[in-house]
């Protein structure tokens, strides 16, 4: 496989959101696979970001340390990536930001402020970037020129003007940049995928899932989705709220399922960490609840614009007393769309808590994936109407008593959080709450589990091991390696643990754990539910993600052994 790895660094404010808005809607229309990831630094403006935009005549999954051109916006934005640095690697950005580093590299002066000095300087820097790389890469600028101007047309006839004359300016430069990408290009690809955010995708199954009201207290890297919501509130009937905060988040989100609405609140660690109050809540009353809880590096404020798998532990364990829960949590951009869509299924069939578990990591990168077909799309409502002698928790054998809503039926849907008798009402009797705690923890024997997806030989002595946004690495670093011998199981669903897990682990001679966290959190919960530990553990939680470059060399030492 053919790819290539453009680096970007600029400071926030100078405009990378732009170029990577443009440049992966162009790259995926001139018939390319792309995949785009970001570390932020947590300020408004200033400090140094980077976007990696890794661009393939294949699929691409992942993060890599190779850098093929860098290309450098604002002042210290090499020091921090000299690791990622070679001989091989092209440096370009204006000559005052090339002396940065001593590490050999091939440094080439882009005169990009004497390009624009005409037309306003450089705050069309971004737009001359997007053209320098539409012409390195040999796509459309036709193309470039309708999305430049779909991008700026709000912002009148001379701004996109500008834009397109700072584009051609761009295109022009990249005769100096000695660049020869050479990817056989798929004409088929924009017409049968889409280019797409974790975020985006989230929101996307949310609304599949008949999300019809979020509530959240805006909190990084979960904000995004209550952005997506409720920029298309409009369009599908969704009430968006911000919340005075994350108690009263999960509190509404209760309140909007008791009254038949489908429901979810998003945040982060911190957030969640509020919500618990209102988790135990939901535990007791029974009520569905889909929660999105974005990962990043704790503990307290920790490092809020990176990534980190910290929080399996958080999710499974929080609130007080026992009730049962499942926890999800997406790989790739597909799996965003649909475990976020079964999430509401889940909840609503099994009235339990559902846990979307993602992290910065995956809700900040962006990559081309197949069209989703939504045309056989069902929302199976499980509302009963209710009968005069309707009881909210009556004892079943399944567990799940049926869920009445106001107004529909004759019956009063009592709900309370004290321990209850069948019709909802206040009770410290003994033997009523055995019976209704024996209730609550059967609800899941009838849960059908997501099973772990096995990649890989069937016929595998080392078994690797990972769970949520750790996929795209292990898998590309697997296929470079190339071992007939190595297998990848990836789990989506994390708690309960899937019931085929302990088959597939018993299986392996070896078994290796991968995981962005310091304790193997996962690898623990395995440990504890199937009685099999790792040979390996492979964990990182420097609030950066793995590479395919770090697993390859790491699984390769490994199976060494």
């Amino acid at each position: 496989m053919k790819s290539y790895s453009v680096v970007l660094s600029g400071e926030a404010g100078q405009g990378l959101k732009t170029i990577e808005t443009l440049f992966m809607k162009l790259l995926r229309q001139s018939g390319y696979y792309a995949f785009m990831t970001k570390e932020l630094m947590s300020r408004v403006r200033g400090g140094n970001n980077t976007t990696e935009l890794r661009i393939s005549s294949e699929p691409v999954y992942a993060f890599t340390e190779r850098t093929d051109l860098l290309i450098v916006l604002g002042k210290n934005g090499i020091r921090r990536l000299e690791k990622r640095l070679s001989s091989d690697t092209i440096v370009t950005g204006e000559a005052e930001h090339l002396s940065d580093t001593g590490v050999p590299c091939r440094k080439i002066p882009l005169p990009v402020e004497k390009s624009l000095e005409d037309i306003g300087g450089t705050l069309y820097a971004n737009t001359l970037v997007s053209g320098l790389l539409c012409a390195l890469f040999s796509c459309n600028p036709e193309t470039a020129y309708n999305l430049i101007s779909t991008q700026f047309a709000k912002k009148g006839a001379d701004i996109v003007k500008n834009n397109i004359t700072a584009f051609d300016r761009g295109m022009k430069l990249a005769d100096t940049i000695p660049l020869h990408a050479e990817i056989k290009k798929d004409e088929s690809v924009e017409a049968r995928s889409k280019a797409l955010s974790g975020t985006e995708s989230v929101g996307i199954g949310a609304l599949a899932g008949g999300c019809n009201f979020i509530a959240s207290y805006p909190m990084s890297p979960g904000t995004g989705v209550l952005a997506f919501m409720a920029s298309h509130a409009d369009e599908y009937g969704v009430v968006a709220e911000q919340a005075e905060d994350e108690l009263a988040a999960l509190n509404m989100e209760l309140g909007a399922w008791y009254a038949g609405a489908r429901a979810m609140v998003t945040t982060s660690g911190g957030g969640f960490a509020l919500m618990t109050e209102a988790l135990s809540l939901a535990g007791c009353i029974e009520s569905p609840a889909v929660i999105h809880l974005a990962e990043r590096p704790g503990p307290a404020t920790g490092l809020p614009t990176r990534t980190e798998q910290g929080d399996l532990n958080l999710a499974v364990y929080a609130g007080h007393g026992d009730f049962p829960r499942v926890i999800y949590a997406p790989g790739t951009l597909q799996d965003g769309i649909e475990l976020a869509r079964r999430a509401f299924d889940t909840a609503d069939e099994f009235q339990v808590p559902v846990i979307l578990l993602t992290d910065q990591y995956f809700l900040d990168s962006e990559g081309v994936i197949p069209k989703v077909d939504f045309s056989g799309n069902s929302i199976l409502q499980h509302i009963t109407e209710t009968t005069a002698d309707y009881k909210r928790y009556a004892l079943t054998k399944s567990g799940i008593s049926p869920r009445g809503i106001p107004g529909y039926g004759n019956g009063i849907v009592r709900v309370d959080s004290d321990e209850h008798t069948e019709e909802g009402l206040i009770t410290e009797d003994a033997d009523v709450r055995i019976a209704m705690t024996d209730k609550r923890m059967r609800k899941l024997k009838n849960l059908k589990d997501v099973e772990p997806e096995l990649i890989g030989s069937r016929d595998y002595e080392t078994l690797v091991v990972g769970w949520g946004s750790t996929y795209g690495a292990i898998r590309e670093a697997l296929e470079r390696l190339g071992r007939k011998d190595i297998a990848f199981a990836h789990f989506r669903q994390v708690y309960p643990v899937p019931k085929g897990a302990k088959a597939l682990l018993a299986r392996a001679k070896r078994k290796i754990l991968v995981e962005n966290n310091v304790t193997g959190q996962f690898g623990n919960l395995l440990k504890q539910e199937t009685l099999t530990d790792f040979d390996v553990r492979m964990l990182k939680y420097n609030g950066m993600q793995f590479s395919v470059e770090e697993l390859v060399n790491k699984i390769g030492e490994a199976v060494k052994l």
